[in-house]
């Protein structure tokens, strides 16, 4: 039965919710968002930054990639204490099937954290102990039991998941906690692995297992886990937490599996928006979210639909004309939350960037906009303050937007072997513009055959049709590496019609997505991994409507490379991204390579 929590009542003394981001572990494993181990290490010290209590970096036995990079993750940003309200670092979790092997290779990686912690997890469903690991009841509980224990030898806490918790025996599930428990589990987390269960029904689950679960004097920490395949996964999340669970595992933009995980920002602001109907809080600085969302999404290459709520692009837009007349009188007749509040800036500043602002200037703006590592860091300054008087040069000022974009561009990149030196192309169109034929001359510098000085530069031209195609064609005439695109999406920063609108000469920001069509030799997920997926076909079409190509991703071994571009031109701005993911690319093979 429920244990009901009303407004009205009387308040009670708030608890601690801990806020577990698994952005980095199952938010990745959306088809698309392989990140590299840079990557992680950013985002890692990003959500530090965040407030996150605790981070799920990675499935270290997967790869060695991924060991190395839940390393690092531990290594700097499981350091970090500095603008953290508890005075304390991030958790750094990594997750390990209940075998000794896993559990061993993670605690290696998370141990270089000065707070750390094995997440270990086993079937309890009967549908995936009969289907999945051909496992009885009892050898579940012997199994996660003695694992745990195991664990526990290797670390001091240990959090234990019972996979498709939510379409589990309850009974069954109060005996395998309570073994798990007795075996040294210090967390109890209770995964929606599926998306199945309704709020009742979920809240329900935690309320029945925390009563009838024997934990003796222990102080056991429950957790949600919940994905979003009917649209469920933060409500179900917040009915669990009413309940008593007092730990929610989330990814931002919802990233994860299929249809998503629990998003950490819906979570955070509805606690921040109806506190009265819950007897928690957190430590999320929620002014970093959107810096964070949109890290997330250019790391990831795997876009905000403008309509998701706290952090899609019309979250705080408002077009009705009522709606208008009502925000211009008091915002809050059609705001809940302000865009301040989760670190969207005010447009009536008056600080106005172009060519002639100096680096004070775009400093104090990036400080205003939630970047202020970077405005504090003269190299990473200094790349966009250039970038930005490039493209001042042809627009007279820089947006917010502008700005945003060219944070993404030149700082979300990997090492530069290929940069784009000049781009010529022509087009000729027949039939009243149906049949359209393009032709790219690219050159690209390689800086990998010498110094600045000495880099040469490369020349080739391509026929394709359209603009981008004949781009993309020349493009791999110079790299002459076999790959494939797997995804193109264009973005205009700022919309506009007329010939004195603003928005016609916005920056274009593209996200390009490859794949490398040799064979790959990371390493396999295991066929028990939560998630396994395999191969997908998709349609990749370019801004011309062109086919760019139908590829088939090659499923559970395939690495995603994903590269931004921006500029004022479209086709430049393609280019750019092109090749930034080719340079991805580059980079993480010669690591492998070099290992």
């Amino acid at each position: 039965m429920l244990r009901p929590f009303s407004s009205a009542a009387a308040q009670p003394e708030l608890e601690k919710l801990i806020i577990f981001d698994t952005t980095l572990r199952d938010g990745e494993q959306s088809p698309g968002a392989t990140l590299t181990g840079d990557e992680k290490v950013d985002i890692g010290k990003q959500l530090a930054r965040l407030g996150v209590d605790v981070c799920e970096a990675g499935f270290p036995i997967a790869s060695q990639g991924d060991f190395e990079a839940v390393t690092r993750v531990a290594q700097t940003a499981g350091q970090i204490v500095e603008g953290r309200p508890s005075g304390l670092p991030m958790r750094i979790a990594g997750l390990a099937r209940a075998n000794e092997k896993d559990l061993t290779r993670c605690a290696e990686a998370v141990s270089h954290a000065p707070l750390h912690r094995i997440h270990t997890f086993l079937a309890s469903s009967d549908i995936h102990l009969e289907h999945k690991l051909n496992m009885s009841r009892q050898e579940c509980l012997a199994q996660a039991s003695k694992m745990v224990a195991f664990a526990r030898t290797l670390v001091d806490d240990i959090e234990f998941s019972p996979e498709d918790a939510g379409r589990s025996d309850p009974d069954f599930l109060v005996e395998l906690c309570q073994a798990v428990i007795e075996a040294g589990a210090t967390t109890i987390n209770l995964p929606d692995t599926v998306g199945y269960t309704l709020p009742q029904e979920y809240g329900s689950l935690f309320a029945y297992l925390i009563a009838k679960t024997p934990v003796g004097d222990r102080n056991i920490v429950w957790s949600t886990h919940c994905h979003n395949d009917l649209g469920l996964a933060t409500a179900n999340s917040l009915a669990a937490v009413q309940q008593g669970a007092r730990q929610v595992e989330v990814t931002l933009n919802s990233l994860g599996e299929r249809a998503g995980n629990t998003s950490l920002e819906e979570v955070v602001m509805a606690l921040r928006t109806r506190p009265q109907h819950f007897p928690v809080f957190c430590d999320i600085d929620t002014r970093q979210i959107m810096r964070t969302s949109k890290m997330v999404s250019a790391y990831t290459g795997i876009s905000v639909q403008p309509n998701k709520a706290i952090v899609g692009a019309n979250a705080f837009a408002h077009e009705s004309g009522i709606h208008q007349h009502g925000m211009l009188k008091n915002a809050s007749t059609y705001e809940i939350m302000t865009p301040e509040s989760v670190g969207i800036e005010s447009e009536s500043h008056n600080l106005v960037l172009g060519k002639h602002s100096g680096k004070a200037a775009y400093r104090q703006r990036l400080i205003e906009l939630g970047y202020g590592d970077i405005a504090h860091d003269p190299e990473q300054l200094n790349r966009i303050v250039e970038g930005a008087k490039t493209v001042a040069d042809q627009k007279k000022t820089i947006s917010d937007a502008d700005l945003e974009a060219l944070v993404g561009d030149k700082l979300y990149s990997a090492v530069e072997t290929w940069e784009l030196q000049d781009l010529v192309v022509s087009s000729s169109s027949k039939d009243a513009g149906k049949q359209l034929t393009s032709t790219a001359t690219v050159t690209l510098v390689n800086h990998a055959a010498g110094g600045e000085a000495s880099a040469p530069e490369v020349m080739k031209a391509a026929i394709g049709i359209g603009p981008v195609d004949a781009t993309f064609k020349a493009i791999l005439q110079v790299i002459d590496m076999p790959i494939m695109l797997t995804k193109y999406q264009v973005t205009k920063i700022e919309g506009g019609s007329g010939p004195d609108s603003p928005g016609n000469d916005a920056l274009a920001s593209v996200v390009a997505q490859i794949q490398s069509i040799a064979p790959s030799d990371g390493a396999a997920m295991p066929a028990d991994f939560p998630g396994h997926h395999g191969a997908t076909v998709r349609e990749v079409r370019g801004p011309e409507g062109n086919e760019l190509g139908i590829v088939k991703t090659a499923g559970k071994n395939a690495i995603t490379y994903t590269g931004i571009g921006t500029s004022t031109d479209i086709i430049v701005a393609s280019a750019r991204a092109y090749v930034a993911a080719i340079n991805r690319m580059i980079d993480h093979e010669a690591q492998n390579v070099a290992k």
